[in-house]
C-alpha cells in the first residue's frame, strides 16, 4: 500500500510551503507559538491573504489587538483586509473593578464556556474555510484550570474539523504546562523564535514541532520579517541529481596551471583556495569565473570583505574584466553585509543564483569573512557543509576563498579548519628569493583525480595571470625561505626560469 498525501493549502509564505512540501493539510487546527516580536500575527495575515486569494472565506477573531491596529499592521506591509470577516474581541474579558471597590469574581470557567459558544455561533454565520484565533494568551485566565482550558479548546477543535476549516491559533512561547499541553490538541505546531546578536540585525528562525500524518523539512529554518511579510529560508535539502558526473574538466585558460590541477576543475566539486593576504587566491578563482562565462557558463560571486569597485578594477586590471558579462546578466556580482543577514539567509541567496540564475560557477570571497562576520552563529561549519553538497548535487563548481594569518612560513593559521570541506585544496604561499617577494602555487588535495605534485610560481601581471614552471631548483618553498639546490641564486638566473 502506498502512502498518501492529505490535501494542503497554502500557509501564504513560499518558504514555508516548501518545508511542508506544499502547505498545511486541510480542515486541522494549528498552534503558532512564540514571544512577541517574532512575527505570529504577520504569519496570520499572510495566512489568511492566501485564503482570499483562493478565492475561500476567512475569519480573523483578534483578541489581542484592535482590528484599526491590525489594519495598520497589513498597511504596513501594503496589503489591504478587504475581503477578510474581522472580528474584534480585543476589549473582551473580566470587568475591571474601579478603585476601593471589591471586585466581585464570577464563574470563570463559564466565561469560557460563553466565549467558546460566542465562537460557535460566528462561526456559524460566517462559514469560514479559514480562521485565525489571536490569540490565546487571553482566552486563558477564562479558565477555572488547565484541564477545562483543554476541554473548551477540544470542543472547539472538533466544532471547526466538522465545518471544514483550516486553524490557526495563535499563542504566546510562556514556557507554562497550559502552553504545552494545548501541543497535544492540534495538528501541528509552529513555534517562532528571535534572538539578538552582539552585532547585526535581529535574527529569527522557525521549528515545525510537530505536524501529524505529513513528513516535513526538519530542523530551524532562519527568516526575516520585512515590508511583505515573512521570508522563510528552508535549510537547503540534498537531492540525488548527479547529471554532471563524467563531465569535462573546467580549464583555466592557463595551460600551466590547468596541468598542475591534472586537467582542470570538475563541476560538483568544491575548490579551496588558502593563502596569506596578496598570494593571488581571489585572483585566481576570478580567473575560472571569467573562462566560465567566456564558454557562456553563468556565475555568481559573492563578497564578504572587498568593495565591488576594487574587485572589479583589480579584475580587469589582470585582463578579467567582468563587467561585460554583468551587463549581459551572465555573471551576477553581490557585496554581503553578513551583520544584515543570518547563514541561512545566504544559503538561500545562493540557492536562488543556481535555481533561477543557473549558475554553474560560484565564488565566495572569503570564507574568512564569512565566519568573522558572524562569529555568533551557530553551526556555521555545518551550514557551509550543507551548501557545498547542494552545490555539488546540481553540478556547480565551487571556489571558496579563505586567508591565512601572516606572511609567510609553517605559522601561517586560518580561523577553523576548512579543509575538509573541499574536494581540491589549491595552496598560495609568499617566498623570498632573490631579495624579491614572489608567490608560489601547488595542489596539495584532489578528490577527483590525479595532479602534479610539484610547485609552480605564479605572476600577477597588468597582462594577466601566468603560472610558471616547476620550481624544481628550489627547496623549501613553503617555509618562505627557499634555498637553491646546487648553484647559487642570481637575480639572471632567477629571471631566467620565466
Amino acid at each position: 500500500m502506498h502512502p498518501t498525501v492529505p490535501a494542503q493549502v497554502s500557509t501564504g509564505v513560499a518558504g514555508l510551503n516548501r518545508i511542508l512540501h506544499g502547505g498545511l493539510p486541510v480542515h486541522e487546527m494549528y498552534l503558532v507559538t512564540g514571544e512577541a516580536g517574532t512575527g505570529k500575527t504577520t504569519l496570520a495575515l499572510q495566512f489568511m491573504r492566501a485564503g482570499l486569494n483562493g478565492g475561500q472565506r476567512v475569519l480573523y477573531l483578534s483578541l489581542s489587538q484592535s482590528a484599526e491596529a491590525l489594519r495598520k499592521i497589513a498597511a504596513s506591509h501594503g496589503w489591504s483586509l478587504e475581503g477578510v470577516t474581522l472580528e474584534d474581541w480585543s476589549t473582551f474579558g473580566p470587568t475591571e473593578q474601579a478603585p476601593g471597590q471589591e471586585a466581585v469574581f464570577r464563574n470563570v470557567a463559564l466565561e469560557l464556556r460563553d466565549v467558546i459558544s460566542q465562537l460557535f455561533a460566528l462561526i456559524e454565520r460566517v462559514q469560514p474555510e479559514r480562521l485565525v484565533v489571536d490569540s490565546l494568551l487571553q482566552l486563558r485566565p477564562l479558565a477555572s484550570n488547565v484541564p477545562d482550558f483543554q476541554r473548551q479548546l477540544f470542543a472547539l477543535g472538533q466544532h471547526l474539523a466538522s465545518k471544514r476549516c483550516t486553524t490557526l491559533l495563535i499563542d504566546a512561547h510562556t514556557g507554562e504546562p497550559t502552553s504545552q499541553d494545548i501541543q497535544d490538541l492540534t495538528h501541528g505546531v509552529l513555534r517562532l523564535e528571535r534572538w539578538a546578536p552582539e552585532f547585526g540585525n535581529v535574527r529569527r528562525r522557525l521549528l515545525v514541532l510537530k505536524m501529524r500524518g505529513l513528513a516535513v523539512h526538519g530542523g530551524y529554518h532562519h527568516f526575516t520579517v520585512g515590508t511583505g511579510g515573512l521570508e522563510v529560508y528552508p535549510r537547503l535539502a540534498v537531492g540525488t541529481r548527479r547529471d554532471h558526473l563524467g563531465s569535462t574538466p573546467m580549464a583555466s585558460g592557463l595551460s600551466a596551471l590547468d596541468t598542475l590541477l591534472g586537467g582542470g576543475l570538475e563541476a560538483g566539486t568544491a575548490v579551496l583556495l588558502l593563502g596569506a593576504t596578496g598570494t593571488g587566491k581571489t585572483s585566481l578563482a576570478t580567473l575560472y569565473v571569467h573562462a566560465a562565462a567566456q564558454q557562456g557558463k553563468p556565475g555568481a560571486v559573492f563578497i564578504f570583505e572587498e568593495r565591488l569597485e576594487t574587485f572589479f578594477m583589480r579584475a580587469a586590471s589582470l585582463n578579467l574584466d567582468l563587467r561585460p558579462f554583468v551587463d549581459k546578466g551572465l555573471v551576477t556580482v553581490q557585496q554581503i553585509n553578513a551583520g544584515d543577514l543570518s547563514a541561512g539567509e545566504f544559503s538561500d541567496v545562493v540557492r536562488r543564483s543556481v535555481d533561477e540564475g543557473g549558475a554553474r560557477v560560484v565564488l565566495i570571497d572569503s570564507l574568512s569573512g564569512y565566519f568573522h562576520a558572524m562569529p555568533q552563529e551557530q553551526q556555521l561549519l555545518t551550514q557551509m557543509h550543507e551548501l557545498l553538497n547542494f552545490l555539488a548535487a546540481n553540478g556547480v563548481l565551487s571556489l571558496l576563498v579563505a586567508g591565512q594569518h601572516g606572511l609567510a612560513g609553517p605559522e601561517l593559521t586560518g580561523p577553523l579548519d576548512i579543509s575538509y570541506l573541499c574536494d581540491t585544496l589549491l595552496l598560495l604561499r609568499h617566498f623570498d628569493a632573490g631579495g624579491t617577494i614572489r608567490k608560489a602555487v601547488a595542489v596539495t588535495k584532489k578528490r577527483t583525480g590525479p595532479h602534479e605534485h610539484t610547485i609552480r610560481e605564479l605572476y600577477l601581471e597588468p597582462g594577466g595571470i601566468r603560472v610558471g614552471e616547476p620550481l624544481r631548483q628550489l627547496e623549501g618553498l613553503l617555509t618562505g625561505a627557499p634555498h637553491v639546490l646546487g648553484a647559487g641564486l642570481t637575480g639572471d638566473a632567477w629571471d631566467g626560469e620565466r
